[in-house]
């Protein structure tokens, strides 16, 4: 049965999937609190069945709420507290319409998230898990001066797609391992920053593709952003280059990108995140130029404990008749 906690009696939370231990013990003293017992993905159905009976809830990444169960929700539930920063999965403006507040986590991955796309960049232009396929099978002869043979990332262009706060922390890593960095975004830098992160402005995605060795997509899902690398905007690209996903897998059309990554129309691709979840396309996984991970890039014990705090201060100040610091409203998604 799940655990529930014993301290507020007037406001239920329910928590969609197990957070980590000190998160729920912290939970259980400070709320009334109903905790998962095992980490799985919830039913459509059980989310509903959740939110009508709960006035605050706390979903993942992994939980869809649309307008339709919105509807159906009835009059109990007052915040959604998100256990992650994206919101993509949720309808805010839905939620909004029905007196729903909807907070978020923001900057808590940050750091780890701009690690990991560095890490891709280095896994795939290195050829890195080749290297560790073959030391695993046992079939490595020794070394021989053209095996393995990768490329040097430093003096390289990359292209940031989305310079938010995460790809900001990736444009710092970039410059200290020697690359140039460019970006594109909906709005251009303050100069002082653009000038501290000794970035190139492109207001023409198409022609910063061009242009770079190395694109990393750091944008949110948006209705504006699906499919922004399309095939048309892949094709830009050099036949070296290297696609880097560490945001969201919408932003690429996955099947473009596959059908170029086999044609050897570009080089190589290192994706955390996938346009439909954790069906990943058979072809993609099946190429031996491609780094594929299975949505890590926030997965640091640090991480995920920052991200509860922030999920329990937003509760409490919601119960104590604030507005949560964290508040996400609709101009903002």
């Amino acid at each position: 049965m799940p655990a529930t906690g014993p301290a507020d009696a007037r406001l239920k939370v329910f928590v969609t999937r197990r957070l980590p231990e000190l998160v729920e013990t912290r939970m259980a003293e400070l709320f009334h609190v109903v905790l998962s017992d095992e980490d799985r993905k919830l039913s459509r159905e059980e989310l509903l069945a959740a939110m009508q009976d709960c006035d605050i809830f706390v979903p993942c990444v992994t939980d869809r709420i649309d307008a339709e169960m919105l509807a159906d929700v009835g009059d109990r539930l007052k915040l959604i507290a998100n256990y992650g920063a994206g919101v993509d999965h949720l309808d805010v403006r839905a939620a909004c319409a029905r007196g729903i507040s909807v907070s978020n986590t923001p900057g808590v991955v940050t750091e780890d998230t701009a690690d990991m796309t560095m890490a891709l960049i280095l896994a795939v232009t290195r050829r890195l898990p080749e290297g560790m396929a073959e030391m695993q099978e046992g079939s490595w002869q020794g070394w021989s001066p053209t095996n393995h043979l990768g490329g040097r990332i430093g003096g390289r262009q990359l292209g940031i797609l989305g310079m938010g706060r995460i790809g900001q922390a990736v444009a710092r890593r970039a410059r200290a391992f020697g690359m140039g960095v460019h970006y594109h975004n909906r709005h251009r830098l303050r100069p002082e920053v653009e000038s501290a992160l000794e970035a190139t402005w492109w207001e023409s995605l198409d022609q910063m593709l061009a242009r770079v060795d190395i694109v990393s997509v750091n944008a949110p899902h948006t209705p504006a952003t699906f499919h922004l690398l399309n095939a048309r905007r892949l094709k830009l690209m050099k036949p070296t280059a290297v696609v880097v996903n560490t945001s969201r897998g919408e932003v690429i059309d996955e099947n473009a990108l596959t059908r170029m990554l086999r044609a050897g129309e570009i080089a190589g691709a290192g994706l955390d995140v996938f346009e439909h979840g954790h069906d990943i396309n058979p072809r993609l996984r099946a190429l031996p130029n491609v780094v594929l991970l299975p949505h890590m890039g926030s997965a640091t014990v640090e991480g995920r404990i920052e991200m509860g705090e922030k999920v329990i201060i937003n509760i409490k100040a919601f119960i104590d008749g604030h507005r949560p610091p964290d508040l996400v409203l609709p101009n903002m998604v």
